[in-house]
């Protein structure tokens, strides 16, 4: 049987607290009890509740685009508190923008038998944007609902969910 999943991306200290080390703004806060309502609605519907988070090594190459953030077993890499996954759910560390790139999220989503994807998480304009684009190039449909992304840069973010929308065929709702 077909399965819904829903992929939440970095919903992580360092980019959600104010006090992180990569804070994506006051629209990332706004975000979070949209994801928790998505997280519910899934988990009640059988579908899969999956969390994509970085988790960098501290001398990742990355870190010479931004500052350093996520850094594997810090408290800045943990999911925030309100939204922590439970007994079933999975947890996806990477390592790139993309969901995909070095991870088990393909094999994942085809054991679970996955059609549908809906993406939630920050930020829009970069790992949203490159781990639906993946999802798109494996023929997933996906939603985007756009209460449930935020990101640092209203400009990108609001080229990224057309983006999305035009060049991907996602379902930007």
């Amino acid at each position: 049987m077909a399965r819904n999943a829903l992929i939440i991306i970095d919903v992580l200290v360092d980019f959600i607290d104010k006090n992180g080390a990569l804070y994506c703004g006051p629209t990332a806060e706004k975000i979070v009890p949209f994801i928790k309502k998505e997280i519910e609605r899934t988990r009640e519907n059988g579908g899969l509740v999956i969390y994509l988070t970085d988790a960098h090594k501290p001398n990742d190459k990355e870190f010479e685009l931004f500052p350093k953030h996520s850094v594997k077993g810090t408290p800045g890499a943990q999911i925030i508190p309100e939204l922590r996954p439970k007994r079933g759910d999975v947890v996806v560390p990477k390592t790139r923008f993309s969901g995909f790139y070095g991870t088990k999220l393909g094999e994942i989503l085809k054991e679970n038998k996955v059609q549908h994807v809906t993406v939630v998480g920050v930020c829009t304009s970069i790992c949203v944007m490159d781990t639906v684009g993946g999802l798109r190039d494996r023929d997933y449909a996906v939603t985007v609902p756009k209460k449930g992304v935020a990101d640092f840069d209203q400009k990108f973010h609001r080229f990224a969910l057309e983006r999305m929308r035009k060049t991907y065929g996602a379902k930007v709702v």
